[in-house]
């Protein structure tokens, strides 16, 4: 298996383990109420910020351009991620 094949793999199972947590907590517990749409926004942001990233990877070549991107985009998701669930900035998408 090749590098790229591997880091690919890894994209896929990195949002799918990250999405079965809200899965087990409505389980556990009757607070978590996730809809199907609030499970395709978030299988969305992961899967769509490891394709960013992995193209990105393969564009850049130097290590310090790779963890300014890294950075970058890992903040903006983060950003959009807490607006979704609480509206930290008050936009028309806010959750709350």
């Amino acid at each position: 298996m090749t590098k790229e094949r591997k880091r690919l793999i890894i994209i896929i199972l990195i949002p799918a383990i990250i999405l079965f947590i809200p899965v087990i907590a409505m389980q556990i517990n009757e607070e978590v109420k996730w809809t199907l749409m609030d499970f395709v926004v978030a299988a969305a942001l992961l899967f769509g910020t490891g394709l960013i990233l992995e193209i990105g990877f393969r564009k850049l070549n130097k290590n310090r351009y790779r963890i300014i991107l890294l950075i970058t985009i890992l903040t903006v998701l983060m950003l959009t991620w807490l607006e979704l669930a609480v509206g930290i900035f008050g936009t028309p998408i806010a959750g709350s």
